[in-house]
């Protein structure tokens, strides 16, 4: 191998091991959005609706604010045993790598190098004890013109997500 290939080949590695350690750690970081959400139909039945669906999400009532028309749900979010799984997969696949590339450019330290690997699961500790937390969810109701209904809702972008495909008839607008 030429003498040039290989300082290349390592900082390649270096680059691609740091893109894997911002990926490992974004994974637990809270992506909390706010997001206007309307519907034709009248409060009561939106605040029902709202109601059973945070029921069956496992939220519960954290308090009421009747004077600015607002609640605010209190729920635990569950890591994925999935994603803890891959990151720790993708974790030793790049550690094996940077691995690879030490060992070639220390080949009297290659066994060393090797128990780098054992540093892997780390990756899926570290999910595992972020990812697990309380969240909030803060509703805003809000009736227009007597027949429109506004719902300012705050929440984990999933979740949001999780809302809109569970109740269609409320529609986001800007």
């Amino acid at each position: 191998m030429n003498t040039a290939t290989i300082p290349s080949i390592f900082v390649l590695t270096l680059v691609l091991a740091t893109g894997l350690f911002f990926f490992i750690r974004a994974s637990a970081k809270d992506r909390t959005e706010q997001i206007k959400l309307t519907s034709e139909q009248p409060e009561a039945t939106v605040m029902n609706q709202l109601q059973q669906y945070f029921d069956q999400r496992a939220y519960r009532v954290a308090s009421i604010n009747k004077e600015n028309n607002s609640v605010t749900f209190t729920g635990m979010v569950r890591p994925s045993i999935f994603l803890t799984i891959l990151l720790t997969l993708l974790a030793s696949a790049g550690i094996l790598s940077l691995v690879l590339a030490l060992s070639t450019l220390f080949p009297n330290l290659g066994k060393v190098f090797l128990l780098l690997v054992l540093g892997s699961p780390a990756a899926g500790i570290f999910y595992w004890k972020k990812a697990e937390r309380l969240e909030q969810v803060s509703l805003k109701v809000e009736t227009t013109n007597g027949k429109e209904v506004v719902i300012w809702l705050k929440a984990h972008r999933d979740e949001i997500l999780e809302l809109r495909q569970a109740i269609p008839s409320m529609t986001a607008s800007e």
